[in-house]
């Protein structure tokens, strides 16, 4: 089989399938993001719990993860003083863990600044609803 050939018969079955997926509802339990998946929720409190746990994360990680640095860059200049060729590559792996450990310490306050702002986006969201809704249901009242 040629490869236009091939790369035909991929298409059409590939859209064959797509079509049959649009036309109808999936099976209990499929991900359509509909009453399926009803039980797929976050509380204010799962928020707080994985926010807490980035930020506990971040703590640990910059005391211990820093434990070896001093030791390690002594080591990594006595070597390079000593005319051994390892002492640089020491240093290169000196300075390649402090780059890491700086992305992952990033990264770790990234999630939780960022779930500590959801968490307060969400409160403000569902106070801003509550009040459109109590003037809608006066409205309401109006038009009986």
């Amino acid at each position: 089989m040629s490869f236009d050939a091939e790369w035909a018969a991929l298409r059409a079955e590939s859209s064959q399938r797509v079509d049959m997926r649009l036309n109808g509802i999936p099976a209990e339990g499929g991900s359509s993001g509909g009453p399926a998946n009803a039980d797929l929720a976050v509380n204010q409190d799962n928020l707080g719990a994985i926010g807490h746990d980035a930020y506990e994360v971040r703590t640990r990680l910059s005391k211990d993860g820093d434990h070896a640095r001093p030791t390690t860059f002594d080591a990594a200049i006595a070597l390079t003083n000593g005319n051994f060729s390892s002492g640089s590559a020491l240093l290169k792996v000196h300075d390649r863990w402090q780059t890491h450990m700086k992305t992952l310490l990033d990264a770790c306050a990234q999630i939780s600044n960022h779930l500590n702002y959801t968490k307060s986006a969400h409160s403000k969201d569902d106070v801003q609803i509550g009040g459109d809704l109590i003037s809608v249901s006066k409205l309401n009242d109006y038009l009986k």
